[in-house]
């Protein structure tokens, strides 16, 4: 009777599991390891021929293929530029919408639509906005004297220019985040604190910020691994013009399988992103641990 006890909850566990371990096999670990072999193979997606290569197509990218580099510093600028200010913005706004006013909701959805706004439709629009003169953004800035460059063809402004986009579409998920988690905080630590005559900044920089913390490294991480993943945008507003300034390596990706039929390449600069975003989370997830 125990032996059968003991099978039936196993059994029990394992239909719970089951779903969930079928779907991590299929949708995750399967794909991975195909990419993994395509990696080390020598594969063209016309001809249908896969030659094993081993480490040919890393040492490739590593080592002989210049692109690279300029696709890693691409990805890189874009991620220094997006992470921080669309941090900072979201936490601003959290701030300034997270109590209770006349109108609030209006304006955490304003600022949250565009996170459900398609992708494709939003990188279009904003293209037609930032066009030469013709866009609505050089108009308006025409008006007050200022002749604004053509945003998306100049290679100075176009890193920029998809960068803010980019940040303004994704900037109220973590407002949502930040509204939840400074709505948390107990009101009792700021009213004592005010008893001993701390100022609006001291309050938050001595006790807001710190339990903001843990939301704060989750917001990093999430953000940071999306800017390394960045596509849409970079193929609907610039195509990784002008002069590959936003040649990116999510799209740098797209173009060796896709465009030059390189399949092995291709999978070698996945793993490559893959270790790069996997190796900057744990160093987000250490200092964190280090700091608490």
């Amino acid at each position: 009777p125990w032996l059968t006890l003991k099978m039936r909850e196993a059994t029990d566990a394992w239909l719970f599991l089951g779903p969930t371990v079928a779907g991590f096999l299929i949708f995750f670990a399967g794909p991975l390891i195909a990419v993994v072999w395509y990696s080390l193979t020598e594969w063209n997606l016309l001809a249908q021929k896969s030659i094993f290569v081993g480490l040919d197509n890393y040492e490739d990218a590593l080592f002989r293929n210049a692109d690279f580099w300029l696709v890693a510093r691409n990805s890189c600028i874009f991620a220094l530029g997006l992470v921080p200010l669309n941090v900072s913005l979201a936490l601003a706004l959290a701030l300034a919408l997270s109590r209770r006013f006349p109108g609030v909701i209006i304006f955490r959805t304003v600022f949250f639509a565009p996170v459900v706004t398609s992708a494709a439709a939003w990188a279009i629009v904003w293209k037609f906005l930032l066009q030469g003169e013709a866009g609505f953004v050089n108009q308006t800035l025409a008006l007050v004297g200022i002749d604004g460059p053509n945003w998306l063809l100049e290679p100075d402004w176009a890193m920029a220019a998809v960068i803010v986009t980019r940040v303004i579409k994704m900037v109220g998920l973590n407002m949502i985040l930040y509204i939840a988690a400074l709505q948390a905080i107990p009101r009792d630590y700021e009213a004592a604190a005010r008893l001993e005559g701390a100022s609006e900044w001291q309050i938050f920089r001595m006790i807001v910020w710190p339990l903001l913390g843990p939301t704060t490294l989750v917001i990093v991480v999430i953000t940071t691994i999306g800017s390394f993943k960045v596509f849409d945008h970079i193929y609907l507003m610039t195509g990784g013009g002008p002069e590959n300034g936003t040649l990116v390596l999510a799209f740098y990706i797209y173009q060796q399988a896709f465009q030059f039929f390189d399949i092995g390449y291709a999978s070698a600069l996945a793993m490559i992103m893959f270790v790069i975003v996997m190796a900057l989370t744990v160093v987000q997830l250490t200092l964190r641990r280090r700091d608490t």
